[in-house]
């Protein structure tokens, strides 16, 4: 079978534009869902044949915007392995963490990226949608006043030339605070996994055992 390298046909660009895409459509999800913002700010839209609650808050969504505008080129790259979305009680401690674990392969089959693997990963994706819009069954509320952020684990390489490159003027990448990073003996809750040709992706939350 011929193979080709993750740079042949831009693999990489195609994995990065449909995970971002899907990225964004999950954080403003998670961030429904979980209540993190006033119902109101959100307006249902449809993305994978779906229902889902997209907000309208522009400063909002551009912060989501710049922060997978950042993490493209990681994922570009395949340097990306978790991005994660923290859910934070008012003294900034996490109550939830949602993992989004990411690999590529370094080798694809030469009809590797066709029209029916694009539809195949979108049908994927649209079950990871889903599972989110009905998480709060398996999950305690949270307290009032969280705030949120979007966290993103690399490979040892890429942490070193991270600090030089800087994808958006004023939104550079910083070491993120060890409180937001761990949690005392979270409760683990698997929500999701998919396998593919271009890309593997697991979905979990780490839930705080007392959030009050």
């Amino acid at each position: 079978m011929t193979t080709l390298t993750r740079q042949d046909l831009n693999f990489g660009q195609v994995v990065a534009d449909i995970l971002c895409e899907f990225l964004e459509v999950a954080i403003h999800l998670i961030l429904y869902v979980r209540e993190v913002y006033p119902s109101g700010i959100f307006q249902k839209r449809k993305k994978y044949n779906v229902p889902v609650q997209m907000s309208c808050h522009p400063e909002l969504n551009q912060y989501i915007q710049d922060t997978l505008h950042c993490i493209k080129p990681l994922i570009e790259k395949n340097d990306a392995e978790k991005v994660v979305v923290v859910i934070m009680d008012k003294e900034h401690h996490p109550v939830e963490r949602f993992v989004f674990e990411i690999s590529q392969p370094t080798l694809l089959s030469l009809t590797g990226i066709s029209d029916t693997l694009l539809s195949h990963v979108e049908q994927l994706l649209r079950a990871f949608i889903l599972k989110i819009s009905v998480c709060d069954a398996v999950l305690n509320n949270n307290p009032p006043g969280c705030s949120f952020t979007v966290l993103v684990h690399t490979r040892e390489a890429a942490t070193r030339n991270m600090e030089k490159v800087q994808v958006i003027k004023d939104f550079p990448w910083i070491v993120a605070d060890e409180q937001e990073v761990h949690m005392q003996e979270p409760r683990l809750i698997p929500l999701k996994t998919m396998t593919s040709d271009i890309v593997k992706m697991q979905l979990y939350v780490e839930e705080r055992a007392q959030k009050t």
